[in-house]
């Protein structure tokens, strides 16, 4: 901002200098104009450090944010919300491990084949499956 400040002073200095009269048409003129860039000048000033406070407090809010964030969902597991969920059609059967809290998803093939227990791919455990008002399934 101080490239602006300094050249308006130059100009108010070179208008200075020109020694005309003010109180012809012209002086009254090229005041009113240097007065008219001075003006400006100062409003955005202004306006840059309006800025710089509103960036400052943006900034901060982004911060808090950060913070918040972290705190609600410090316990959730960050590699399910890394998985396509699209991947999945709606056919699929889905299943949290009771032992690791993964989710299975399986195709009615899968539960078909695989009885009443299926293992987790994540922690290799054993679950055993459970159907409770089930209109589809023979088990």
């Amino acid at each position: 901002m101080s490239y602006l400040t300094e050249k308006m002073a130059y100009i108010k200095g070179l208008a200075e200098g020109l020694d005309i009269d003010e109180t012809s048409k012209e002086g009254k003129l090229l005041k009113a104009i240097v007065e008219a860039l001075e003006d400006t000048a100062d409003e955005i000033y202004e306006l840059a450090d309006l800025q710089d406070e509103m960036q400052q407090q943006l900034d901060e809010v982004d911060e808090d944010l950060d913070d918040l964030e972290s705190f609600v969902y410090e316990d959730v597991d960050e590699d399910y919300y890394d998985e396509d969920i699209d991947e999945y059609d709606d056919e699929e059967f889905g299943l949290e491990c009771p032992n690791c809290h993964d989710m299975i998803y399986l195709d009615p093939e899968t539960l078909e084949d695989c009885g009443d227990t299926v293992t987790c791919p994540s922690c290799k455990e054993e679950i055993t499956l459970e159907f409770k008002d089930c209109d589809n399934c023979n088990k």
